[in-house]
């Protein structure tokens, strides 16, 4: 039986995934806000107990370099927002986007969009692949849902690998 595009991009998403796991599981609380240099992005405590990323709407130069708190609440917009569009629903605004909190509250969160986007990738036909996917080209007719899902499982395997070399990165120095 021929592989169909749907096939692989999932047979990927699982692939990425297990990778992230591998690095989820190992994950403890104190590695979320580590600040592995002075000049980084993370999340912060807001006054009503929340917590607020650090962003910039254009790319700061140089680039700071992220906590996994960070990471993980970055993971969650991008994957909110893929998750709304392939629904076809109006995705929340960025800062709508709710950071849970170090160690399992975000572990969590991250386990239940996988289980969301699953749902998601499992309900698409071929033909579906085919429609234009707005996120996050802002309507490119050029690319389509296919391409959205495969920038996903990529995206979803850099911060994956940012992630484990951080936690890598931690673990290694003297506390």
């Amino acid at each position: 039986m021929p592989v169909t595009r749907g096939d692989l991009l999932r047979w990927q998403f699982d692939l990425t995934w297990s990778l992230f796991e591998y690095h989820l599981e190992r994950l403890e609380p104190a590695d979320f806000l580590w600040e592995p240099a002075a000049h980084c992005w993370t999340v912060r405590p807001t006054i009503d107990g929340g917590w607020v990323p650090d962003w910039a709407d254009s790319v700061p130069d140089p680039i700071p370099v992220p906590t996994i708190g960070w990471l993980t609440w970055h993971i969650g917009w991008w994957w909110t927002t893929a998750i709304g569009h392939a629904r076809g629903d109006t995705p929340p605004d960025r800062a709508a986007i709710h950071w849970p909190g170090a160690g399992e509250p975000t572990v969590t969160w991250l386990r239940e969009l996988r289980t969301e986007w699953l749902a998601v990738l499992d309900g698409l036909t071929e033909a579906d692949l085919d429609h234009t996917a707005p996120f996050p080209w802002q309507h490119d007719p050029e690319h389509t849902l296919a391409h959205m899902l495969a920038w996903l499982n990529a995206e979803l395997m850099k911060n994956a690998a940012e992630i484990g070399q951080l936690r890598l990165l931690r673990a290694a120095v003297p506390r």
